[in-house]
């Protein structure tokens, strides 16, 4: 009699299906682009010849349930209370996970939180917005990782106000500028849904 595959196997399948699908969608929706020739100028002033707009993505509804979907199945085992990250790129992605986690069964409550680049010079004067408290178990979320610049700075932030971080989680890693290297230096685990070399090879024919 034929036995199921262990429960690990299929999560592997439920993942490695819909994150084909998602590569599909970076492309249809002109979220990743190709440039050899003039290339793109990236935020730490480098330039490349691939762009990942993870804006762009994220502005469609059926993308941001898959992220979410893809999200939630990466960190269904990590204790956490709450996911957010550096404003802009993760606010957005922060509120698809914890919508997701919320809404699917077994639901999960995931607060969310942003950190603000600059504390705010008015009212509280927070660097930290959203619902997180001293002691919280907190999974920092980004858009795109290349150099690790915005994870670490999201992640400084959340140490000073007494977060436990573990895990970093991304949409995209660029495997560029030793990114994952210089997040994991930091004793936090890197995860992400796609690198740089599934968008290229997903390319439309």
């Amino acid at each position: 009699m034929l036995q199921p595959p262990p429960f690990c196997d299929l999560l592997l399948v439920c993942l490695v299906m819909p994150a084909s699908q998602l590569t599909t969608l970076f492309w249809r929706y002109r979220a990743f682009q190709w440039d050899t020739r003039k290339g793109f100028v990236l935020a730490s002033g480098e330039t490349s010849p691939c762009y990942v707009d993870c804006r762009a993505l994220l502005a469609h509804p059926d993308a941001r349930w898959l992220v979410a979907r893809l999200v939630c199945a990466t960190i269904r085992d990590i204790p956490c209370e709450a996911v957010g990250g550096l404003e802009m790129g993760a606010i957005p992605l922060a509120t698809a996970i914890s919508d997701h986690a919320f809404a699917t069964q077994p639901s999960r409550t995931l607060r969310t939180f942003a950190v603000r680049k600059h504390a705010k010079d008015h009212g509280l004067g927070k660097r930290i917005e959203g619902m997180v408290t001293s002691g919280d178990r907190v999974i920092i979320v980004d858009d795109v990782l290349t150099s690790g610049r915005s994870i670490l700075e999201a992640l400084r932030a959340a140490r000073e106000a007494n977060l436990r971080v573990s895990h970093a989680v991304v949409i995209v890693d660029r495997q560029e500028q030793e990114g994952q290297k210089t997040v994991e230096a930091e004793g936090v685990s890197l995860l992400s849904l796609l690198t740089m070399d599934d968008l290229k090879t997903a390319r439309p024919q």
